[in-house]
């Protein structure tokens, strides 16, 4: 019986091949890890829509010649994750700044964004 490991390289070779992305060499533990943050820090289903964002981010970087491959990965999980917990720290200081959390009236807190993401 095969491991989650060896089943997830497997399927990422799988679906890289599916896509003619043979060549790609994708971190899954990185993107498992930040799908982690974005469920943790935003709502569990955040975390396929986080790296699906981040995959489409990736590629429209490397399809403009704005960064090689490796590198805009990197770039999009970063950013992914820097805005996941800076949601989830603009959510705790909202909730432990307003007397009823979600009462009307309150704003919602800008999200900062480190610079060099990805399509600026």
């Amino acid at each position: 019986m095969k491991s989650q490991d060896e089943t997830l390289e497997e399927w990422c070779r799988l679906l890289l091949r599916a896509f003619e992305l043979e060549d790609v060499d994708v971190d899954i533990n990185e993107v498992l890890s930040v799908a982690g943050v974005a469920a943790h820090s935003v709502v569990r289903p955040a975390a396929p829509l986080t790296t699906f964002i981040a995959g489409l981010a990736t590629g429209l970087t490397c399809a403009a010649g704005q960064a090689p491959d490796a590198d805009a990965m990197k770039s999009a999980m970063d950013v992914a994750r820097a805005v996941a917990k800076s949601y989830a720290a603009d959510e705790a200081r909202a909730t432990a700044g307003s007397p009823a959390a979600g009462s009307a009236g309150t704003e919602p807190a800008e999200t900062s964004v480190p610079s060099g993401t990805p399509g600026e």
